[in-house]
């Protein structure tokens, strides 16, 4: 299986919690949840695309180290 794709699956919900865990709820007006949950969305997809990248840099640097 592709490591990118397991990265994926484990990064995902990390980003999610970490996303909602921080209070963007005051950023918005009050009753509009759907652009709070998008934005959370895209915020989660962001955050798990950058350090699934870095991981992959990582590995990749320190093979070519080796």
């Amino acid at each position: 299986m592709n490591i990118k794709l397991i990265l994926y699956c484990l990064i995902i919900p990390f980003s999610i919690w970490v996303v909602t865990s921080s209070n963007l709820d005051k950023f918005f007006r009050k009753n509009k949840l759907a652009q709070i949950h998008s934005a959370y969305v895209v915020l989660s997809l962001i955050l798990s695309y950058l350090i699934v990248n870095t991981l992959i840099d990582l590995h990749h640097t320190i093979i070519n180290l080796l």
